[in-house]
């Protein structure tokens, strides 16, 4: 079987449902839970590719930091947005689930059974 990989935050419902999802199906994801241990600048770039996104469509623009560190701003690049969500995990968008070199936005968690094997 191909490796499952669920970024997850246990505090998110979203990310609680994904995983319950998963396992519901038999499945166990390794779990990284990327609030304690942040991605790097690489890493996000790796995730992005696989999400087939840009950084700015994996940030929640709801979070205090978002505003703070002034994201919002139309004319960073994917390098400063990276960055941000590098040194400031809580902007990442959860859950993420990756399956071999496809990764998908679990919003709504129906969308993880597109890349489930």
């Amino acid at each position: 079987m191909t490796d499952l990989t669920l970024y997850h935050n246990p505090r998110c419902s979203k990310s609680r449902a994904a995983l319950q999802l998963l396992e519901e199906r038999g499945l166990t994801p390794d779990i990284v839970r990327y609030l304690d241990t942040p991605l790097s600048a690489a890493e996000l770039r790796d995730l992005l590719g696989k999400l087939g996104i840009g950084a700015r469509e994996l940030l929640r623009s709801g979070e205090d930091e978002y505003a703070l560190l002034g994201l919002g701003a139309t004319d960073l690049d994917d390098a400063r947005l990276i960055e941000a969500m590098a040194a400031h995990p809580k902007l990442i968008e959860r859950p993420i689930l990756v399956v071999g070199d496809k990764a998908v936005i679990g919003r709504p968690t129906e969308k993880l059974l597109e890349i489930l094997p």
